[in-house]
């Protein structure tokens, strides 16, 4: 199936998870558990990090143990937040500073969460393979994005 096919089966779950449940955390387990199947050989990690004051906290997600907190600023989670924008890495053993959560990620893609102009909480996605990630990624998952970010607000506590 092609990635945007696949892409816009995605918004569509996510639309319907969130029309389902008010629930913030079943609405972003739904939301990563449709991700990890409909991209099971793209995505080897993929979850959601919700801010909690100067840090992002780990939640739902699908893949192996992660990182449970990230510092604002820091590796490609905590620099896409600084920055306020979606972070594409080929090659995360050249990003400056991240922080390596598994050996096997090689390339990631970080989403922020925009509320009301503010950043709630991040899409993280990891790959096994260098250079995973490119623009298709980035429109879809941003869309994804604006649609998840109202859930997120509910959880977050902001700077």
């Amino acid at each position: 199936m092609e990635k945007q096919t696949r892409y816009s089966e995605l918004l569509s779950q996510i639309e319907v998870f969130a029309n389902a449940d008010d629930n913030a955390i079943s609405v972003l387990a739904n939301c990563a558990a449709v991700m990890k199947m409909l991209f099971p050989k793209e995505y080897f990690w993929v979850g959601f990090y919700i801010v909690e004051g100067g840090e992002l906290i780990l939640g739902p997600f699908q893949g192996t143990p992660a990182c449970t907190r990230i510092k604002f600023g820091r590796g490609v989670c905590g620099t896409a937040w600084k920055e306020q924008r979606t972070l594409v890495v080929e090659d995360v053993e050249k990003f400056p500073g991240h922080i390596a959560c598994s050996s096997l990620s090689r390339s990631e893609i970080v989403v922020p969460l925009k509320h009301n102009g503010v950043v709630v909480g991040e899409i993280d996605i990891d790959s096994t393979e260098l250079a995973t990630f490119d623009d298709v990624d980035r429109q879809f998952l941003e869309h994804a994005a604006e649609m998840i970010a109202p859930y997120m607000a509910k959880l977050a506590i902001p700077l």
